[in-house]
């Protein structure tokens, strides 16, 4: 079997309200453009993936997708799936994680269909479902994610993640409705998306810890490995780091090393596609650690 094409066709999504995540990600509404990538064979067999978000247009990483990984599997066999993406990722510093991820998500796809088995199974199956938690936007006030919170635990959600308002006096108010309004037994977790400085995000945590938050999220640079161990010394509550750790799942191993972080977390979507997942769920099973599986856009 050989790759004999690959195609990006995009699409306006529309009415996006206007929404912020944090400082990351600004605020954005409207329209983007997702893609939908696909990979023909000679057989034909075709492998399909989801590219772009409602932040972040697919033509932003489809032009590098189409010029510099589209030369690099035509005429490979799509089952060699290990291979190819070590080949995509020599040409990271031209293309993105992104463009790697879609035709690593299609890969995939394609051996799931010759196998004539889920990727699930494929990948050897473990549970049938897994846990997953409603998580907020940056709302306008403490009230509004208390209300929010408490409407997602009536509905059945098992736990809520609050993305602040990135303002550190403000964000301890907001941790404090939302415990309120839940009460002490529901799952709460903050993700300050990479907003504090080291005080700040110490005292912050602080709270959350007080509070009994399940993890703390993201609170210092995604690169400021050297103030994550200091933060980890000096917290109890559990952090999870490495959403967007530079350098691939391979930069995942000084964050384990220097015990800067209690969680690693894979995303399909942002992070390089399910090869890597794979490998550093894994990485985080060998080191007894909790792997989160985020989704970041449409993973």
């Amino acid at each position: 079997m050989k790759i004999t094409d690959v195609t990006l066709t995009l699409f306006t999504w529309s009415g996006i309200p206007a929404t912020t995540y944090g400082r990351h990600s600004g605020r954005f509404s409207g329209s983007s453009e997702l893609g939908l990538l696909t990979l023909r064979t000679d057989e034909g067999v075709e492998g399909h993936a989801f590219l772009g978000s409602s932040m972040r247009s697919a033509a932003m990483d489809g032009a590098s997708l189409i010029r510099f990984l589209k030369p690099l599997v035509l005429g490979q066999d799509p089952l060699e799936r290990e291979r190819l993406w070590q080949a995509m990722w020599q040409r990271n510093r031209a293309t993105t994680l992104r463009a790697i991820g879609a035709v690593d998500v299609a890969l995939w796809d394609i051996g799931g269909k010759v196998a004539g088995l889920p990727i699930a199974r494929l990948l050897g199956a473990y549970r049938e479902t897994a846990p997953a938690y409603a998580s907020s936007a940056v709302l306008a006030s403490m009230e509004a994610y208390a209300e929010e919170a408490a409407a997602y635990r009536a509905t059945g959600w098992k736990a809520y993640k609050i993305h602040p308002p990135t303002d550190p006096a403000t964000d301890i108010r907001v941790c404090q409705a939302v415990r309120r309004a839940v009460g002490d037994d529901y799952t709460v977790m903050l993700d300050s998306t990479w907003a504090y400085q080291y005080p700040e995000a110490l005292r912050v945590g602080r709270v959350a810890e007080d509070l009994g938050f399940h993890w703390y999220e993201d609170p210092l640079a995604d690169d400021d490995l050297y103030n994550y161990v200091k933060l980890k010394q000096q917290l109890r509550i559990p952090i999870l780091a490495t959403e967007y750790a530079p350098g691939g799942f391979t930069a995942l191993a000084p964050w384990i090393t220097a015990q800067a972080t209690d969680y690693l977390r894979g995303d399909v979507a942002v992070k390089g596609g399910i090869t890597p997942l794979v490998k550093s769920a894994h990485l985080a099973e060998a080191f007894h650690m909790n792997f989160e599986i985020h989704h970041g856009g449409n993973s």
